[in-house]
């Protein structure tokens, strides 16, 4: 069974949980949005999750974000929506129509003790703020933009998909 993931915004208003096959926080993106909405160490780490077992107590007190996207001069509402608590502003999950089976809650809302990364991938850097100084190990991989493996992937790569 999927591990159970369970996370709660920083006043407690919003409590959730989810089931995720992926749930070792080995990918941090240093996107504007990201960063800006979640990242205070200069990134945010997503991790993926099933959306069918998504359970929210509070949702009353979420709001969704979606994110204007500049595309070379023009500009484009993200179509991924950022849940975040209206009482305390803690970014919570994310999650897009075009992925609907799929969550992606941030990291740092997560309680429940996550496995330790045998190794990190650093997304997107083209976009990284001036002052971040990315911390990679040897084992780390870096990229401008996306890697081409996914989430899943990654994690079935290093025997660590959680059935």
């Amino acid at each position: 069974m999927p591990m159970l993931l369970e996370g709660k915004c920083r006043c407690h208003a919003v409590r959730f949980s989810v089931r995720s096959h992926t749930p070792v926080p080995y990918q941090r993106c240093y996107c504007r949005i990201c960063r800006k909405t979640a990242g205070g160490g200069g990134y945010a780490i997503n991790l993926g999750a099933l959306n069918d077992t998504l359970s929210v107590e509070g949702e009353e007190h979420t709001a969704v974000y979606r994110a204007e996207i500049d595309r070379d001069g023009s500009c484009e509402r993200s179509s991924g929506e950022r849940r975040f608590c209206t009482e305390c502003a803690s970014a919570l999950w994310l999650w897009d129509p075009n992925w609907p089976d799929l969550v992606h809650p941030f990291a740092s809302a997560i309680d429940t003790d996550l496995p330790t990364p045998p190794s990190s991938v650093h997304l997107m850097l083209r976009f990284k703020a001036s002052w971040v100084v990315p911390q990679t190990g040897p084992e780390d991989a870096c990229f401008d933009l996306y890697p081409e493996e996914s989430i899943a992937d990654w994690h079935k790569a290093r025997g660590l998909w959680v059935d």
